[in-house]
């Protein structure tokens, strides 16, 4: 039988709609800094190409963004950003699973964590249904 985790979508206010419900996942990063697990509820974003923090998780997780990173520009729904992606990948886990994956950290902190494809969603069964994220392999 194969391993699965679910996590039910959250509910949040919309000023174009009442409201509106995401698929959201709670993931651990390993914390090079604290030497622990850090979770993050994040937005399971198929239209995201890899795996996106914002500028203050580096902080929580011991990466130094001008040493251990690349920057470069990147153009989204939102315009222009810079964003700084890790030269190593970073261990992740999503219930029982462990993963090393690419992550890039953008320039502030107004933007939720992403969960993106490369090297993460594409190497899982994701299934999107009745407002339950569930991921298998």
């Amino acid at each position: 039988m194969k391993k699965k985790i679910s996590f039910p979508y959250e509910t949040k206010k919309s000023t174009i709609f009442k409201q509106v419900k995401r698929p959201i996942a709670t993931v651990d990063f390993w914390s090079d800094r604290f030497k622990k697990w850090i979770s993050y509820n994040m937005i399971v974003d198929t239209g995201a190409d890899y795996t996106i923090l914002p500028f203050s998780d580096a902080t929580d997780l011991g990466v130094n963004l001008e040493k251990e990173c690349l920057s470069f520009e990147t153009r989204g729904i939102g315009g222009t950003e810079t964003i700084y992606l890790l030269e190593r990948k970073i261990r992740i886990k999503i219930g029982d699973f462990i993963k090393k994956i690419p992550v890039g950290f953008l320039s502030r902190d107004d933007i939720p964590e992403l969960l993106g494809r490369q090297e993460c969603l594409n190497n899982f069964d994701v299934l999107f249904s009745k407002f339950t994220t569930s991921f298998s392999e």
